[in-house]
């Protein structure tokens, strides 16, 4: 293999050509994090090992050990880090995406802008290309500049190419580049999305509700002035923000949008007619619960109570996280900062115990002790938590080398779930760098307090009878060739494997959603059934899959238990099309979401099932 020196900038597009004379005995490796090798078409860290790689950095010692590695495929010999991300091409060409530390975080995915200029180069017509990341408030977004082509066909052939989550929400066309006195492009140049005439003709709401919505509509797509003829999927929606889309309109209208019809009517205007006509939600009607020395718990932490019966103080309910520190750290800051997180969140100062009647209820201490823990090494962290000791939440801090610290959170899942954890670190960071966090309008025993009321109503029976219904008849017990005995009492010992799909096999994925109005969950659980069924015989399925169960604005900022399980039942026979077979996954799974708030343990006992301790209950 023969390496050629190469400038980021000016051979931007693939290092075909030398500039400079090649070095025989070169070799170049393109690994993951784990420094893996990656197959063609898969992107990662371009590392040069071989001739020519230089002894190091001169007078910079820290530098020359934190790239000159060790080659890990040649013993004895060392290889450079070069920081940048690259893919072999089928033609042995090796395509440079740009750099690793350029990579942004968007929606919780890791994207390489990079990656997505390679994508943009590949159409015809397209003579230029660059994508920026562009912050406005808490929202990354990325935003595509191009010459040669049109941005409707530009977006269009994008799509097929790319999964959503990495396509651009704006295109701007471009006739003119910014450069810098050197002649590069200077992309903090390029002009904003605003000031690009890349929308459709605007046309401002015309009644109260459409007003009303419009607005809701720019908080969660934060695009600009919404138009009743926008459609929300055109600019940046996608299934998350439909779903914040309607805890929106819950709140602010009093009603409860079907989620499909945010994919059925995705103009603002369609909406504005959908919102006239519904009822009111019944989440609106959450208030703070009167003082008293105990409460009900929810269905959810009442499963979780009995698990850990069950469990017998095991650690599969524990949710723990790190964060990597890096830089100065006040220790004196981090307790405070934590005692504020304390005082603001009622479920971080909860512990439970049985009531008179038997059942299950909740305590809510006023002050709690705590103070974060000092270890020598994460493994010592996670351990069971008593349920009747108050605070079900610690934290720990493990120094790795110099101002660098590993900062370990664990809360038991009867207190929290994903969101919760996720809340915890984003409003950890906020207070620690001394900004304000809006005050809880209420808490999680609040909601708890409601449940028990929503259990006595209307909408309640309703999404009973719904799921009664869904699980009428035989329940089915899937049946998998498995190499080993099943056990008499699963265990959660185990392992997670991991994957990446293709570009290519997950560009496909996400046009078959698109061509059937489906989301991508939608598709993957489609196929899931498919290959459970051929896998079993059987052709009754039901799946398993967990959803957050915060249908109101008011719930999202509360840490607690909220996650629901929703038993998704589908009939994949063999005679049946896969299009036709993913539209009827599709109606169940938004029927499913509609009726979220049936507690899966309320079903549980009363469809009145023989318990497994092998198996989930259904």
């Amino acid at each position: 293999a023969a390496f050629y020196l190469y400038d980021h900038e000016k051979d931007r597009k693939r290092i075909r050509l030398p500039i400079g004379k090649p070095v025989p005995g070169a070799r170049l490796y393109i690994l993951d994090s784990e420094k893996a090798v990656q197959p063609a078409g898969v992107a990662g860290e371009l590392y040069i090992a071989g001739a020519g790689v230089a002894r190091g950095y001169l007078n910079r010692p820290e530098l020359t050990k934190e790239r000159f590695l060790d080659d890990p495929f040649y013993p004895g010999e060392r290889m450079y880090q070069t920081g940048d991300l690259a893919r072999w091409l089928p033609d042995g060409t090796v395509e440079w995406l740009g750099r690793t530390d350029g990579q942004v975080k968007i929606r919780g995915y890791r994207i390489e802008p990079g990656e997505v200029e390679a994508a943009l180069r590949q159409i015809d017509g397209v003579r230029e290309s660059a994508v920026i990341a562009r912050t406005e408030g808490e929202e990354t977004e990325l935003c595509a500049y191009i010459e040669g082509q049109d941005q409707q066909t530009v977006r269009t052939e994008l799509g097929k190419r790319l999964p959503a989550y990495m396509m651009p929400s704006s295109f701007i066309e471009m006739k003119e580049w910014p450069v810098t006195p050197s002649g590069k492009l200077d992309r903090k140049a390029l002009p904003a999305p605003a000031g690009a005439a890349e929308r459709r003709a605007y046309t401002a709401p015309r009644t109260i509700t459409e007003m009303k919505l419009a607005k809701l509509w720019e908080e969660v797509l934060k695009y600009g002035p919404a138009g009743i003829r926008d459609h929300f999927f055109e600019q940046g929606g996608h299934s998350l923000k439909a779903t914040a889309l309607v805890s929106r309109i819950a709140k602010a209208f009093g009603v409860q949008v079907p989620l499909k019809e945010i994919f059925a009517k995705p103009t603002l205007e369609e909406l504005a007619a959908v919102i006239q006509e519904l009822d009111e939600s019944p989440h609106a009607a959450i208030e703070p619960a009167e003082k008293q020395d105990t409460y009900p718990v929810s269905s959810a932490q009442k499963r979780m109570y009995v698990l850990q019966q069950l469990e017998d103080g095991g650690v599969g309910y524990n949710m723990p996280a790190a964060l990597k520190l890096t830089g100065p750290l006040d220790r004196a800051r981090l307790d405070e900062v934590f005692r504020q997180l304390i005082r603001r969140h009622e479920s971080l100062r909860t512990s439970f115990e049985t009531g008179a009647d038997g059942e299950p209820v909740q305590r809510i201490h006023d002050v709690v002790p705590f103070q974060h823990m000092e270890l020598a090494a994460a493994e010592d962290f996670v351990r069971p938590f008593r349920l009747q000791e108050a605070p079900l939440f610690r934290a720990a801090l493990v120094k790795e080398a110099g101002e660098s610290h590993l900062l370990l959170v664990d809360m038991h899942h009867i207190i929290s779930d994903g969101v919760s954890v996720g809340t915890l670190i984003h409003e950890f960071s906020e207070l620690y760098a001394n900004r304000t966090l809006a005050p809880l309008r209420i808490q999680y025993k609040d909601y708890a307090v409601w449940q028990q009321a929503f259990k006595q109503g209307g909408v309640y029976k309703r999404q009973e009878a719904y799921w009664l219904k869904q699980l009428d008849g035989e329940l089915p017990v899937l049946d998998l060739p498995a190499d080993n005995a099943r056990p008499a009492v699963r265990s959660f010992a185990g392992d997670t494997v991991s994957c990446t799909l293709d570009a290519e096999t997950t560009a496909g994925l996400y046009k078959i959603a698109r061509d059937n109005g489906c989301t991508l969950y939608m598709v993957l659980l489609a196929a899931y059934s498919t290959l459970l069924a051929r896998l079993s015989g059987q052709e009754d399925i039901i799946i398993g899959s967990p959803i957050a169960g915060r249908p109101h604005k008011d719930l999202e900022p509360v840490i607690g238990m909220f996650v629901n399980t929703l038993a998704i039942r589908s009939q994949p026979a063999e005679n049946k099309r896969f299009p036709d077979f993913l539209r009827e996954v599709r109606q169940t799974a938004l029927e499913a979401f509609e009726h979220q708030d049936y507690p899966f343990e309320e079903l549980v006992d009363r469809l009145g099932v023989v318990r497994d301790m092998s198996r989930n209950p259904l």
